[in-house]
């Protein structure tokens, strides 16, 4: 009695498997940056109602079982901010606002050097740069996170006028440990309304910025007071107020 032929073909079933999932992990990264421009075209109109370090923020919080944290942070838009802050940020974080897109390299070639000449190592991250990573990412300095930074950074210089990035800007910046924002600030530690501060007050919100975990800008310390006089001195350098004409 002949013996049925056996098929000895291998089964297609699992090369359309790994043909499948090939597949999806080359569209991944289309995916993922159609999303985030997405992200930020929406965010151009749509006012963030929480960034990525808040809900860091309040996570770490909940996981200390310090159940009575909040985080402090109420939306203003600009016209009910002091022009004070957005000019005082400006004057102490990133004087070429006006002029680069989204990267200081003149700052970037300024920090190597010093560093190479023995220097400590110091950041040259641009207002742009930093509203990207504190509505979108994590903390930390890896290679991963700066270039996911650098992504976003050019998102946003593309897709925002100068004006939006400033408002956002001193909406969502860390004034002090769990508190975003010029309002929540301005009410934390001068008991008044964004739109009241003077520009003492918003060059010492803006003299903390640097590590508002570390300095207080209700209890300024020698250094946070000395800082606060030359950010002064840098605001009226830059033009003061009419500085923010060039962002319209």
């Amino acid at each position: 009695m002949a013996q049925p032929v056996q098929d000895t073909r291998e089964n297609p079933k699992p090369h359309r498997s790994h043909r499948r999932w090939l597949r999806r992990l080359l569209i991944l990264p289309f995916a993922l940056a159609l999303f985030s421009v997405l992200q930020v075209a929406a965010l151009r109109f749509i006012d963030p109602p929480f960034t990525a370090f808040m809900a860091a923020r309040q996570l770490q919080a909940w996981t200390g079982r310090d159940w009575d944290f909040r985080v402090a942070y109420d939306w203003r838009d600009r016209g009910e901010v002091s022009s004070h802050l957005a000019v005082a940020v400006i004057a102490s974080e990133d004087q070429r606002f006006a002029d680069h897109h989204g990267f200081d390299l003149k700052a970037i070639e300024k920090a190597r050097d010093a560093h190479e000449r023995g220097g400590r190592l110091r950041g040259a991250s641009t207002i742009t740069q930093q509203t990207a990573k504190n509505l979108f990412l994590w903390s930390g300095r890896s290679w991963v996170r700066k270039g996911v930074e650098a992504w976003y950074t050019l998102l946003v210089e593309a897709l925002w006028p100068k004006s939006r990035i400033i408002e956002v800007y001193v909406n969502v910046a860390e004034f002090g440990d769990g508190v975003y924002g010029a309002q929540a600030a301005a009410r934390t530690y001068f008991g008044k309304d964004a739109s009241q501060l003077s520009v003492a007050e918003a060059a010492r919100l803006a003299a903390v910025l640097p590590s508002p975990k570390r300095y207080s800008a209700a209890r300024p310390g020698p250094y946070v007071q000395r800082r606060t006089r030359a950010i002064q001195r840098q605001m009226r350098q830059i033009g003061g107020v009419g500085y923010l004409e060039q962002l319209d």
